[in-house]
C-alpha cells in the first residue's frame, strides 16, 4: 500500500503528464476540475477546524482563479470574456471572505458557480474555443 506522500507524488506526476498532452480546451477543463477538488478539500478543512490547511487550500483556489482569468482573451471573447472576468473576480472575493469568516456557504456558492462553468465548458466544441492572450 502506498503512503500518502507517495500517492501525492504519483498524482502530481500523472497531472503533469496529462497537462503536457492536453489541448488548450482540456487544460481549462483540468483547471476547473482542480479548482472544484480544492474547494471541496478547503470545505473539509474548514469543517474540521484545520485552519492552516484551509488557508493553504483556499490560496491554491485563488491561484487557479487567477490562472483562469489570465488566459481569457478580451479581443476574441467579447462579452462572455468580460462576464468570466467578473465572475472569477467575484469568486476570488467570496473565497477570501469565506476564509476570513470560516463560512462554508461561501465555499459552496463558489463551488456551484464553478460547476456551472465547467458544465458549460465541457459541451463547447474545442475548435470554437479561443484560449490564450498576450495579457
Amino acid at each position: 500500500m502506498m503512503n500518502q506522500e507517495g500517492l501525492g507524488a504519483y498524482q502530481h506526476a500523472q497531472n503533469h503528464a496529462q497537462a503536457a498532452a492536453a489541448s488548450p480546451h482540456r487544460l481549462i477543463q483540468m483547471l476547473l476540475e482542480g479548482l472544484l477538488d480544492n474547494l471541496s478539500r478547503a470545505r473539509g478543512f474548514m469543517e474540521r477546524g484545520q485552519i492552516a490547511d484551509k488557508g493553504l487550500t483556499i490560496s491554491k483556489c485563488l491561484d487557479i482563479l487567477n490562472g483562469l482569468s489570465s488566459v481569457l482573451d478580451e479581443e476574441k471573447g467579447g462579452e462572455v470574456t468580460q462576464e468570466l472576468f467578473r465572475l472569477y473576480d467575484y469568486c476570488g472575493r467570496r473565497l477570501f471572505e469565506a476564509n476570513c469568516n470560516n463560512d462554508v456557504a461561501g465555499i459552496d456558492e463558489v463551488s456551484n458557480l464553478i460547476t456551472d462553468i465547467l458544465e458549460g465548458w465541457v459541451v463547447l466544441k474545442p475548435e470554437k474555443v479561443q484560449v490564450g492572450s498576450e495579457r
